[in-house]
C-alpha cells in the first residue's frame, strides 16, 4: 500500500506532504499516548492519532516514521505542520474515528506493528 492508497480509502485531505504520496507502507500504529509510540514502534511506519499537538511531531521525528493521520477531522496549528513539512512527513486528516481509520487500512492490508509482549499461560 502506498500512502496515496491510504488517502483514497480514509477519504483523507492531503496537510503537508503531497509529492511523497507514491511512498510504501506497511506497519501503523494507533495511539494518542506518545509514550506508547516511543516504547512500541521501532520502525518506520503511520502513526494514526487524534493527538494535535507538538509532541506527534517530536515523536515521529525521533522514529523516523513516514506518515501521521490525524483522526475525527482534527487539523494541527500551522507551526505544527511547518515541523512536520520541515522533517519530511506527509501529514493526513480525515474524518474517520482512529477505529474506524485502523479498520479500513487493515482491509486493505495494512497490519499493526509487531509488539514483542509473551503472556505466561496463565495470563491468558
Amino acid at each position: 500500500m502506498t500512502i496515496a492508497d491510504m488517502v483514497a480509502v480514509l477519504n483523507a485531505k492531503v496537510l503537508v506532504g503531497g509529492d511523497k504520496l507514491d511512498t510504501p507502507v506497511y506497519t501503523a500504529c494507533c495511539s494518542d499516548l506518545m509514550s506508547d509510540v516511543l516504547a512500541f514502534v521501532d520502525e518506520k511506519t503511520v502513526l494514526i492519532t487524534g493527538l494535535t499537538n507538538p509532541h506527534v511531531v517530536r515523536t515521529s521525528e525521533m522514529l523516523d516514521l513516514k506518515c501521521l493521520v490525524f483522526a475525527r477531522g482534527k487539523i494541527p496549528t500551522d507551526d505544527i505542520l511547518q515541523s512536520a513539512d520541515d522533517q519530511g512527513l506527509v501529514v493526513l486528516a480525515t474524518k474517520l474515528t482512529a477505529f474506524s481509520a485502523c479498520g479500513v487500512l487493515y482491509e486493505m492490508g495494512l497490519r499493526g506493528v509487531p509488539v514483542p509482549v509473551q503472556w505466561d499461560q496463565e495470563d491468558k
